[in-house]
């Protein structure tokens, strides 16, 4: 009975020990596929290290009709460089718009096509999303360089090695002051000036109907830096800046 009594125990333990790992092992993977900073494969980068007063201000999503117009009002008015990360579907959606703003000549990145969160995808899946929205970039007129933002900041295996065998740069952002809900446009203002810092890469969200705090927080974001003596540039030209 004791030898039966001290086996149990064994493997009592031994079970224990391997759930440990495996909780252990799926909530490391979930902190990576969450990184904003770390990804398996390939370049990522949520911010460049420079000695200059520079910030790339990014837009995620769209186009929309709600929101793009206003956005490159406000840019204009203030000769502001943008980098929209645009889905692939809303391109589709709204050619117009994605066109308006090749126009007006800001950069085009890839948001994918159906903004689906990239894990536990195939490489075929990844391969698809990202070429065909490329191709739908491809049409507004924009010439430039395409980085890769993952829907919700995302990734894990095939989309950062489908990245990397490409030799894409993976973009991910340093101040997200609108990320978690629908903060005021104050709010986001606030958060944002407390955290740029050189080098930093903003995330907003300003393109659909529910982001009219986003769209209000834009100009007086975009003029509280300017008078702290940041200029803007386009993820591609901050990337240029590194080192």
């Amino acid at each position: 009975m004791i030898l039966k009594s001290r086996r149990a125990r064994k493997w009592t333990i031994v079970v224990a020990s391997l759930l440990v790992v495996v909780v252990g092992g799926a909530f490391t993977l979930l902190q990576v596929a969450d990184s904003r900073t770390f990804q398996f494969f390939g370049t990522l980068v949520n911010r460049v290290e420079t000695g200059e007063k520079i910030v790339a201000l990014t837009f995620d999503d769209g186009p929309d009709p709600a929101g793009t117009q206003a956005i490159l009002d406000t840019l204009r008015g203030r000769a502001v460089p943008a980098t929209f990360f645009l889905i692939g579907r809303d391109i589709a959606a709204h050619p117009d718009l994605a066109r308006d703003i090749a126009a007006a000549g800001h950069e085009i990145g890839n948001h994918s096509f159906s903004h689906d969160r990239m894990i536990g995808v195939t490489p075929s899946w990844v391969a698809d999303e990202v070429e065909a929205t490329d191709a739908l970039i491809r049409t507004t007129g924009y010439t430039g360089e395409i980085h890769f933002r993952p829907p919700n900041g995302k990734k894990l295996f095939a989309l950062p090695h489908y990245l990397a065998s490409h030799h894409r740069t993976t973009i991910t952002w340093d101040v997200e002051p609108d990320s978690a809900g629908t903060p005021d446009a104050a709010t986001i203002e606030r958060t944002t000036v407390d955290r740029v810092r050189p080098g930093s890469i903003i995330l907003l969200h300003g393109m659909y109907p529910a982001r009219e705090q986003t769209r209000q927080a834009i100009g007086p974001v975009v003029d509280r830096l300017k008078q702290r003596g940041y200029r803007f540039v386009t993820v591609s030209q901050l990337l240029a800046a590194r080192g």
